[in-house]
């Protein structure tokens, strides 16, 4: 890893990302809207980013002007009205790859990275999220957590990735970036599999 890293600067630069544009066809319509354990399926992605260690979370929303009111009712709820950011991605149909566009463009440019978090996925564990900052201080180019061999969420970009994001087309995010990295790319392995789980159907919010 690269050297002459001071970690405490990189930990205070970080930013975090709620991708949360999609229409959630498959399911139907109204995902993020769906009921989730106590709240909303929404709060739980939304609870994993404010644990993150960062100065803001970015809830990038499109498809569902009821999800940007949604974040603004929870954060208000659990005082962190002041973190919260709401971006549109106009160009949310295009993809995912859109969503994380919009949200990176709008982080300021003093940002040394930002966590990417996926509206439907309500069960990250906070556990994985300071391994993840201290690994991307200590000279990684993103850092991304692992469940039994599987790649999962939320990634973490280091900022000399942005340019490379903003070239990307389709539904895909940053996946096949990430792909390329090699040992440029940490992995924290996860403690469980909150970081694979994610809610296409109806059915899958039985857990």
């Amino acid at each position: 890893m690269a050297t002459g890293v001071d970690p405490t600067s990189a930990l205070e630069a970080l930013e975090a990302l709620v991708l949360a544009a999609g229409a959630g066809s498959r399911f139907g319509g109204g995902k993020l809207l769906a009921p989730w354990r106590d709240g909303l399926l929404l709060h739980g992605a939304l609870a994993a980013a404010f644990a993150a260690p960062t100065r803001t979370v970015t809830l990038v929303w499109g498809a569902d002007p009821r999800v940007a009111e949604a974040a603004q009712a929870w954060a208000t709820a659990h005082g962190e009205q002041s973190r919260l950011r709401l971006v549109e991605a106009k160009a949310h149909a295009q993809g995912l790859s859109a969503s994380l566009q919009a949200g990176l463009a709008s982080l300021p440019a003093d940002c040394g990275g930002a966590f990417v978090f996926l509206g439907d996925m309500p069960r990250v564990s906070a556990e994985i999220l300071q391994p993840l900052a201290q690994a991307l201080a200590t000279g990684a180019a993103a850092a991304a957590p692992v469940f039994e061999g599987r790649r999962g969420h939320p990634v973490l970009l280091g900022s000399g990735l942005f340019r490379a994001v903003a070239a990307l087309e389709g539904d895909r995010g940053a996946g096949p970036l990430l792909s390329e990295l090699g040992p440029a790319l940490a992995t924290v392995q996860a403690a469980d599999d909150g970081v694979l789980y994610d809610i296409d159907r109806p059915q899958d919010l039985s857990e």
